[in-house]
């Protein structure tokens, strides 16, 4: 019984140990670092945008390729 118990607690433990050695690790990205994934990012909105858009406006069909379902409250 004692020995099932040890293992629950060591689960949380061991997360703990795990999240901090995941933290000292990270570093925080330089100027240029940051520059690039915000373009890398920017650009990607752009093309994602741009093929959304084209497929709105050129589409002749009334088939989606993404739907996400909204409901509205009554």
């Amino acid at each position: 019984m004692s020995e099932n118990l040890k293992e629950f607690m060591d689960i949380p433990q061991q997360f703990v140990r795990d999240g901090n050695q995941f933290i000292t690790r990270c570093t925080k990205p330089s100027q240029k670092e940051f520059t690039q994934i915000c373009r890398a990012v920017a650009i990607g909105f752009a093309v994602m945008g741009f093929i959304g858009y084209f497929r709105e406006t050129h589409s002749h069909s009334n088939v989606s390729i993404v739907h996400i379902p909204v409901r509205l409250a009554h």
